[in-house]
């Protein structure tokens, strides 16, 4: 009886740890990580984009659903994984953040990040193929878990300044890349690994996006980590984020510039003179026919030149272009 029972004990724990072990997915997998980032966009299929038709945010189920069931929402989870010197709200097990330093990857900026109505903005959580991508390209057709997946997976999500977030939308690499060019390997590699993760495909001028910026970083792999990594994201200089704000601002003013100059009131340039009316076009005459120039001349209409009324090669017996002469 005793041995029966070991043997179900046995079977049992091989049963939980196999049940285990399928639970614990890793983000990485299935993304290529590793390989070489050309080889693994030469893998990735090439077609044109889909219709945006249907799409909607909620068809990637509720935005930073707490999918790994750890007590804190996707967004708070990227957080407290990118930000520094993290300060979290009380009674919330570490979860909500109220305060905490980025290096943004997309700008190479330090930006300070506090938690309220006003300032949350600041740092956004992008994803790195957007969900509005993904959807014309492939995710369409996938369950409305694995869309939930994609759009909570800590290997597609990262913490950006919220401008840079704004601008990229939900362009593609042939439409936006990161301001910081010593991110853009990682970047497109990221891309590549998500698209690989969820077999979703890439368009003719994505992939030549994509493969100029890998021309310059040819030992580029597909990242094996969420994140980024420090080494691969330079900081700007307190002078150069001093020239970058500074130049923002110009452009910003110069857009509102042009706004308030659209917006001035001028004096309405006078009105030009009207055309002078047409002359009234004589009515178009019937068509006419001489049996000879006898009838011709006896109708006053003789001589006929060619184009006139009535004027028939066998009445210009000289073919000089004049009947009836």
């Amino acid at each position: 009886m005793m041995s029966v029972l070991s043997g179900l004990l046995a079977v049992g724990l091989v049963v939980g740890l196999s049940a285990g072990s399928a639970l614990a997915v890793e983000p990485t997998d299935n993304t290529g990580a590793g390989q070489s980032a050309t080889q693994a966009l030469d893998s990735l299929e090439v077609k044109g984009r889909a219709p945006k038709t249907g799409y909607k945010r909620t068809q990637f189920g509720k935005a930073w659903a707490d999918v790994d069931h750890n007590g804190c929402d996707t967004r708070n989870d990227i957080l407290n994984r990118d930000l520094t010197d993290v300060k979290h709200k009380v009674r919330t097990h570490d979860c909500v953040v109220e305060s905490g330093q980025l290096h943004d990857p997309y700008t190479g900026k330090d930006i300070a990040f506090k938690k309220g109505w006003k300032t949350s903005t600041a740092v956004q959580i992008d994803h790195v193929v957007a969900l509005s991508d993904a959807w014309q390209k492939g995710a369409q057709k996938l369950s409305q878990t694995k869309r939930t997946e994609l759009a909570n997976d800590p290997y597609n999500l990262l913490a950006v300044q919220g401008k840079a977030n704004q601008k990229k939308s939900d362009g593609d690499a042939a439409t936006w890349l990161p301001s910081n060019k010593s991110f853009r390997c990682e970047y497109v590699a990221r891309q590549i690994g998500v698209k690989h993760k969820y077999s979703l495909w890439i368009t003719q001028a994505e992939k030549e996006a994509i493969s100029k910026v890998l021309s310059s970083c040819p030992t580029q792999t597909v990242p094996d980590y969420t994140g980024v990594k420090d080494s691969t994201v330079e900081k700007t200089t307190e002078s150069e984020q001093t020239e970058q704000t500074q130049t923002e601002q110009q452009t910003e003013q110069s857009a509102e510039q042009a706004q308030q100059n659209q917006q001035t009131t001028q004096a309405p340039a006078p009105e030009p003179a009207p055309a002078p009316a047409p002359a009234p076009q004589p009515a178009p005459q019937q068509d006419v026919y001489y049996q000879n120039c006898t009838a011709a001349r006896a109708a006053g209409a003789a001589p006929i030149y060619q184009g006139q009324p009535g004027y028939r090669s066998q009445l210009d017996r000289d073919h000089d272009g004049v009947a009836c002469e």
